[in-house]
């Protein structure tokens, strides 16, 4: 949605064409609007643009302030420039929290305690989002909306629904059904400047089960190696689903991220399983044709018994760039009860807010059950590494989802990156 990561989709303008909308939007407000405007940018488009700006739709009728929206796939980029030239938005989701202790360390973000109702937004707010927006002791960032990672989906037309208890009775299950053309996985990692990070989910869900909690925040905080057993263990167990994937190593790595499943959905299925985030459905009817019939899920199995329960999750961080009465009144409306049930409402997505309980199916309503459950629930690692250690985790997916027997290598390249990078926090 990715980190973040999460999320960048096709159609978007380019970091060049958003440098000069910035400009634009820096040199004054729409004198149209009697609210004034507030600039966003986010790594939305499409279907998710369009649920954001019925999101913001009763914002802007209430106040008369027009929300001047662009997306783009290169918004770790862009930002990161901008910051640099001071040429931002006044509000921007983040690529992820990793990002956000950056740019607020740098003072490049506005602190949000007396912005919003910091009392009531906390008492409203899941705990754990609450702190991943917060640098320092003062929140920076908020969390508009959440998805569930780890979850293993299907087609009911072509998978009986069992599931397994284990990882390695679904492997057993995949070996046994996955006959003839179909696989048993499809797999796509392809998401433009992003790509990669899908394979990144991989690794994460790998790690916690295979290695627990502990492992994984050492893992996120720069820590613990890459070249070490654990992490080389959830690379290699990415290897065989690779190796049992729909197209082979170079359909995987040149196939987006939103399409992936496509096959899933044809009468002669081209894989049994693919594994993604709640967000996920949207694009399964908007790029797979797809009903809601066609799709079910299960959580990812345990590996390690001593981690059982497990689950990763992820979100879409807001912050705000500019100080500015128009965008202080956006990011009050956005933490609301009122504005996250509008993008729940249309699917897709899960809140953080605990009031927000609207889900329009039983598909959303069990991945928010999920999340409420997990008995050990972690962060998208990816997104809460620094910028370079996450770019770097990228393109070490592509690479080693097309050069397996290079892992040696990778590894210690990635090793040497986290020296660099957690070395100028």
């Amino acid at each position: 949605m990715p980190k973040r990561k999460n999320l960048l989709l096709r159609g978007a303008v380019g970091a060049a064409s958003l440098t000069l909308l910035l400009g634009a939007a820096a040199c004054g407000e729409d004198e149209g609007s009697s609210g004034g405007t507030v600039s966003v940018i986010g790594a939305w488009g499409g279907a998710e643009q369009e649920a954001f700006l019925q999101m913001v739709a009763p914002f802007e009728e209430r106040t008369g302030i027009k929300v001047e929206y662009t997306g783009t796939r290169d918004l770790n980029a862009v930002l990161t420039t901008g910051v640099a030239s001071g040429i931002l938005p006044d509000v921007a989701g983040l690529p992820g929290p990793g990002q956000l202790r950056e740019f607020a360390e740098r003072g490049a973000l506005v602190p949000l305690d007396d912005v919003l109702d910091i009392e009531t937004y906390k008492a409203e707010t899941s705990p754990g989002f609450v702190e991943l927006g917060t640098v320092n002791g003062q929140v920076y960032g908020v969390f508009i909306k959440a998805a569930v990672k780890g979850l293993i989906w299907y087609n009911p037309a072509h998978y009986d629904g069992t599931v397994p208890a284990t990882w390695d009775e679904l492997t057993a299950i995949a070996e046994q059904q996955a006959t003839g053309d179909t696989a048993a996985w499809c797999v796509g990692l392809e998401s433009g400047a992003a790509s990669g990070w899908a394979g990144t989910d991989w690794i994460e869900d790998f790690v916690l089960r295979q290695s627990g909690p502990e492992v994984y925040d050492a893992w996120v905080a720069g820590e613990h190696p890459w070249n070490s057993p654990e992490i080389r263990a959830a690379f290699e167990a990415f290897g065989e689903v690779v190796a049992n994937s729909h197209g082979g190593a170079d359909y995987v790595v040149n196939t987006n991220f939103g399409s992936a499943a496509n096959p899933m959905f044809e009468d002669e299925p081209g894989c049994l399983f693919h594994h993604q985030a709640s967000f996920i459905t949207e694009f399964f009817q908007n790029e797979g044709g797809a009903t809601e019939q066609d799709y079910d899920f299960f959580r990812m199995p345990d590996i390690n018994p001593q981690y059982a329960g497990a689950m990763t999750g992820a979100g879409d961080l807001f912050g705000m760039f500019n100080d500015t009465p128009e965008a202080r009144a956006l990011m009050e409306y956005l933490v609301t009860a009122e504005a996250q049930s509008i993008w729940v409402g249309i699917g897709g997505a899960i809140s953080g807010n605990t009031n927000v309980d609207n889900y329009p199916d039983e598909i959303s309503a069990r991945s928010a059950e999920l999340l409420a459950q997990a008995e050990v629930f972690r962060f998208d690692a990816s997104d809460l590494m620094p910028e370079a250690m996450n770019n770097a985790f990228w393109s070490a997916m592509l690479d080693y989802t097309q050069n397996p027997g290079n892992l040696d290598e990778i590894l210690n390249d990635l090793d040497s990156v986290r020296e660099a990078a957690y070395a100028e926090e």
